[in-house]
């Protein structure tokens, strides 16, 4: 609790004290007037003020002045209780809410807490402890266990474990070595680390991403501006009407004065409306916080909200639903095992440096790893492919491939590899005699290559990915299928995107329309469209837009670097570039801090709690309040009434909206 709110706390038990006091003492006029006066003094001698300073300002309805009215009309006409408890419910109801805002800026406080406070950086040879917007690309820092890292850079040396849960949402440490890519914010667990700063602090992540949430307020809503339009206009009228209903019946019933004037008063006590124009806002910025805390970071609330009424969800394929690392994903075997065929792969792929040559040689990597640990010599290599996707790295062991064996390598532009390999006894070619092993052709590469060695092979039938054809001399041993594998949580994404009511699951790809349509069909998407340039996507994505139901939105979920310009023409741009992409941060509406798309679904749900939560506040408020005011006009409901109409449904909207802070997964 705040020195404020322990100041306010205090001024509300004094008042309390003395209201109770003057109720006791009532009748004995002198010493209960005093009673009151402290009481109600206590409790707000800053209303008044505050009115004062508003209208001063050129803003006269707001609730301080409805209050200081409403309370001194009662003192007219002698209610002095009622007046006290208005003006001391009244501060009840502001400190819960001051208490539920700074609970709601605590929380994302604390969780946006990744502000570094110094760098530690490398100057002739000594260490010095500066700001860390002072270091200069390219120096190099070092960071110690425990401390938060101040910059964005490479590790050069040490290794250590990351805690990354301020910027990711996730809990389990991050790994990170030499050559690794580190970014501001996180926390250094264990090893010390010195670090190439790679971007100056205003350019790094914990920057943009502390930039993003402090603009996200700045964003509203459509339920936000309403209730700002609404507030505009219902505050002059209810005070316009409280006015009437003062004057006007003594004047034409010549009925009491202070009877009708006691009713406006109690009509004005109710007609504030604040449990919206707090509880509204509240509402949206305690979901914007939910959705930070998953590592879901929302530019604005009328970006939360449009997530919430999503029809159309229109997705990249290349590191968006799929990793963008090629890997092995099928061995197709004519001749000999298809362990063999792999061993053939790698010896013509070993002195390759291409991303699909790279996969071969891990595959066959994890292979001889496996086989050393006892767990190999399987005639069916799918149960081998489903392992090498499920490990997340490489074994580090070197490939036991034996550079001997080789005897040239050429590389036949556009077609694929020809070797020349020595042969062993395991190849059944070694002499009898002992003379040495003879030499074989590999040729390893696609159709074309086949056809020019003559080679009779088979045509793969799976038409995602890139296969490469292996043969031994003129004799077809087998194809290895290679394609861009699909993120292990992506499944699990579209089924929630489905149950959460989006009626159209879209990719748009700058890959062949073959391997678009394999992959769309091999996920169920509703519709596939293939060999798009940006411009493309564009153009798709607008004619997406003219077919969604009313009132419905749509998101594009991208890089956030190639596809600034469709990223830009959705709905919602949804960039997943990760924790280390500037442009996860910039391009879109929305970034996903971590490489799932299944948080798009979190997102969803935190969005739909959070508009629930307003829309069942402002049905609440306004309900309420219309009630209670009808009541008060036609003299069936006193000022305490009022006080409920106001205050408690204040605090009741209030406690409400702090729910939005709180998401649990499903």
């Amino acid at each position: 609790m705040t020195k404020k709110q322990k100041k306010m706390l205090l001024r509300l038990a004094v008042s309390a004290v003395f209201l109770i006091g003057g109720i006791c003492t009532e009748g004995t006029h002198p010493l209960e007037w005093i009673l009151f006066a402290v009481s109600y003094l206590a409790a707000g001698y800053d209303i008044p003020l505050k009115a004062a300073k508003t209208i001063r300002g050129g803003q006269i309805f707001d609730e301080n002045f409805l209050m200081t009215i409403a309370t001194v009309g009662a003192i007219v006409v002698g209610a002095y209780e009622e007046a006290v408890a208005v003006m001391l419910f009244y501060q009840v109801g502001e400190f819960f809410n001051d208490y539920a805002v700074n609970k709601s800026r605590k929380s994302i406080a604390n969780l946006m807490d990744i502000t570094p406070e110094y760098a530690n950086v490398i100057r002739d040879g000594q260490e010095q402890e500066v700001d860390p917007d002072e270091v200069e690309v390219g120096e190099a820092v070092v960071i110690k266990p425990g401390e938060r890292v101040p910059l964005d850079g490479i590790v050069t040396k040490g290794s250590s474990s990351l805690d990354t849960s301020a910027l990711t949402g996730e809990s389990m440490p991050a790994e990170i070595g030499e050559g690794g890519m580190i970014v501001s914010g996180s926390i250094n667990l264990s090893g010390l680390l010195e670090v190439q700063v790679t971007k100056k602090y205003d350019d790094s992540t914990v920057a943009k991403i502390l930039e993003l949430v402090e603009n996200a307020s700045s964003r509203k809503a459509k339920a936000e501006n309403f209730i700002t339009r609404f507030a505009r206009v219902y505050t002059p009228a209810v005070v316009a009407l409280a006015v009437i209903l003062a004057v006007l019946p003594p004047l034409l019933l010549r009925q009491s004065w202070s009877v009708w004037i006691y009713r406006a008063c109690s009509f004005l006590v109710v007609s504030c409306p604040c449990a919206l124009v707090i509880s509204v806002p509240l509402s949206f910025f305690g979901g914007l916080g939910a959705a930070s805390r998953e590592g879901i970071l929302i530019k604005g609330s009328n970006y939360l909200e449009a997530l919430g009424t999503l029809d159309t969800v229109v997705f990249d394929k290349t590191g968006t639903l799929t990793t963008g690392k090629f890997q092995v994903t099928g061995l197709e075997t004519e001749k000999g095992s298809w362990q063999e065929l792999l061993e053939l792969a790698a010896y013509g792929e070993s002195h390759s440096t291409h991303p699909i040559a790279v996969s071969v040689l891990e595959a066959y990597k994890n292979m001889e790893s496996m086989e050393k640990d006892g767990n190999r010599r399987l005639t069916d290599p799918e149960p081998f492919i489903k392992a090498l996707h499920e490990r997340k790295k490489a074994p580090q062991e070197s490939l036991s491939l034996d550079q001997s064996r080789i005897v040239s390598v050429e590389e036949i532009a556009g077609h694929g590899i020809h070797a020349v390999l020595r042969e062993t006894a395991s190849d059944g070619a070694a002499q009898e005699n002992g003379d040495a092993a003879g030499t074989f052709d590999l040729y390893i590469g696609n159709e074309k290559l086949m056809h020019r060695q003559g080679v009779a092979f088979r045509t793969s039938e799976d038409a995602a990915g890139t296969v490469l054809y292996v043969a031994k001399d003129r004799e077809y041993i087998g194809a290895v299928r290679i394609s861009d594998t699909v993120r292990e949580d992506v499944p699990a994404a579209l089924s929630g995107l489905r149950g959460e009511g989006v009626r159209k699951l879209v990719m748009l790809t700058g890959d062949k329309e073959a391997v678009g349509q394999a992959v769309g069909k091999k996920l169920g998407l509703d519709r596939v469209y293939g060999g798009l340039l940006p411009a493309d996507k564009v153009e798709k994505v607008e004619a997406l837009l003219k077919e969604k139901g009313d009132g419905r939105t749509l998101a594009f979920v991208g890089d956030g670097i190639n596809d600034a310009p469709v990223l830009s023409r959705a709905d919602v741009g949804i960039a997943m570039g990760g924790i280390g992409s500037d442009a996860a941060v910039e391009a879109a509406d929305v970034a996903i801090m971590t490489d799932e798309p299944s948080k798009i679904v979190d997102g969803i749900r935190i969005a739909r709690k959070t508009v629930g939560i307003v829309r069942q506040n402002i049905v609440f408020a306004i309900g309420v309040k219309i009630l209670v005011l009808i009541l008060v006009a036609l003299g069936a409901a006193s000022m305490w009434m009022a006080v409920f109409g106001d205050v408690g449904v204040a605090v009741l909207a209030i406690l409400n909206a702090i729910r939005a802070l709180s998401y649990k997964k499903k």
